[in-house]
């Protein structure tokens, strides 16, 4: 079972620098930030292709390349946070009904195992509550695979980096803004789709990925508005009238010729509703909560950068709490079985006292049997260091004669094969050099080899003229093949 409370506390250490990172299928773009005395310093920023997949390939691989590429730009950041492809993103809402505070992320807790359509186990759930006009409170449950976060988690480390937040980039270009505040739907057009939000009554409404309204040409994109039009359309008229009448705001995120191509179409079709279309090329002032240089380029990395160093929390946090091991044991024993579980670890460490007081009776009656047999060990050691000191300095294995041996026996006796030279190189390796006048009579010289044993790796090395024919071979020979004789 999901535990959300827990993945809405995380508590991180106040940051000086930061490395933002925002990941949008194989597209990967960050830049190294700085805070320095209430201002926002860019330092250094990339843009980078991944030839490997976070989530199939190795976490290892993935991760050296992400290395190699914050090494060209120059980035030596530790810290990073990063937003997650929002297509990983599953949603549903609910209603929530007038309940105590307290009991709100229980009953969400319940919902959100009823309303996704997997185990929710396997998702790591997170939430938003906004409140509509008339005073209903409603939720967005957000989840993503467990199994991705642990992916990229584990890619990270192996680029040398340490994640302190894994949430979503467009989020943090449009803050949820207070309960009071008109509603603002908010576009951003991504590498492979455009994202849509809509935030309203103080929380997240509605989040999506738009898909099939871009299509990559070759290098370049084409933006389809009509699609993304229609989606638009249908998400806000998906929404309860309340919520839907209080969005009056359509931004747009993106690059500058994309975001004005999809501002044109939208403006014919949403500005009669009532809702001003706006194409967001630069940061509004307090918006990051730091003052950032006037030609700041926007974008998820920079946002979600600029939100850690200005600490302000996600308002989906997806990088769930570091447990340790004894709030592990805490939580596993709070109930009533703490009693059990304490005379079994008392039962338990009884057991090992006695087998540690066996153990030592059974070394203090080896030890005096040593103290018995002692003298007389020496007095063989000593013995066994004459016995090397004086044995014979040759091999009794007379190995030479036996490769020898094999060797002949494998020439035949007509003399059709013969050798003029053989190498030994220690007692193993055999060169031999000869010459026939039969090339198939030395195949099967080779083939008697071969077949002899203890003889491997025979090889036919070079052989040249014709009558008689000039060859050398080698092959290795191993103490298994001895004979006697």
């Amino acid at each position: 079972m999901t535990d959300i409370p827990q993945l809405k506390s995380r508590r991180r250490q106040r940051l000086s620098s930061v490395l933002g990172l925002a990941l949008d299928g194989s597209r990967l773009e960050g830049i190294w930030l700085r805070r320095t005395n209430g201002s926002l310093q860019p330092q250094q920023a990339f843009s980078a292709t991944l030839s490997l997949d976070p989530l199939t390939a190795a976490p290892e691989l993935v991760g050296r390349e992400i290395r190699n590429h914050l090494d060209r730009a120059g980035v030596r950041e530790r810290h990073c946070v990063l937003a997650l492809p929002l297509k990983w993103l599953l949603t549903a809402h609910t209603e929530v009904p007038e309940i105590p505070e307290a009991d709100v992320p229980g009953f969400l807790q319940l919902e959100a195992e009823r309303a996704f359509p997997c185990d929710s186990a396997t998702l790591q759930v997170v939430y938003s509550v906004f409140t509509a006009s008339s005073g209903k409170r409603h939720a967005l449950l957000a989840g993503i695979p467990k199994n991705h976060l642990n992916l990229l988690e584990q890619v990270l480390r192996a680029a040398k980096l340490k994640p302190d937040s894994f949430s979503l980039g467009i989020t943090a270009l449009q803050p949820v803004a207070a309960k009071d505040s008109p509603g603002v739907l908010a576009l951003v057009i991504g590498e492979s789709h455009v994202g849509l939000q809509i935030t309203a009554g103080g929380g997240l409404v509605a989040l999506r990925a738009v898909e099939g309204a871009l299509e990559a040409e070759g290098a370049q994109r084409a933006l389809h508005t009509e699609t993304a039009a229609r989606e638009t359309r249908i998400t806000l008229g998906q929404l309860p009238a309340e919520v839907r009448e209080s969005v009056r705001q359509l931004r747009i995120f993106g690059p500058r010729d994309l975001a004005q191509q999809l501002a044109d179409e939208l403006e014919l079709r949403f500005e009669p509703l009532g809702l001003s279309v706006q194409v967001v090329t630069r940061y509004e002032p307090g918006l990051l909560k730091l003052q950032v240089p006037p030609e700041t380029v926007v974008s998820p990395a920079l946002s979600l950068g600029a939100a850690a160093l200005a600490e302000q929390p996600s308002v989906l946090e997806f990088l769930p709490p570091r447990v340790t091991a004894w709030q592990r044991l805490g939580t596993r024993y709070s109930s009533g079985k703490l009693r059990l579980a304490a005379a079994a670890a008392v039962l338990i460490a009884l057991i090992i006292a006695g087998l540690f007081v066996f153990q030592q009776w059974q070394l203090a009656r080896l030890q005096s049997r040593w103290t018995a047999m002692a003298p007389k060990v020496k007095e063989l050691e000593k013995v066994r260091q004459d016995i090397r000191q004086f044995r014979p300095w040759f091999d009794e294995n007379c190995r030479g004669l036996v490769i020898m041996k094999q060797l002949t026996e494998a020439f035949p006796e007509d003399g059709v094969v013969s050798a003029k030279t053989v190498e030994l190189r220690e007692l193993s390796q055999v060169t031999c050099t000869g010459q026939t006048r039969d090339y198939q009579a030395l195949l099967k010289t080779l083939e008697r080899l071969r077949a002899s044993k203890g003889i491997s790796d025979v090889r036919l090395s070079t052989i040249r003229g014709k009558s008689p024919m000039q060859f050398t071979f080698d092959f290795r020979w191993s103490e298994g093949g001895r004979n006697e004789n």
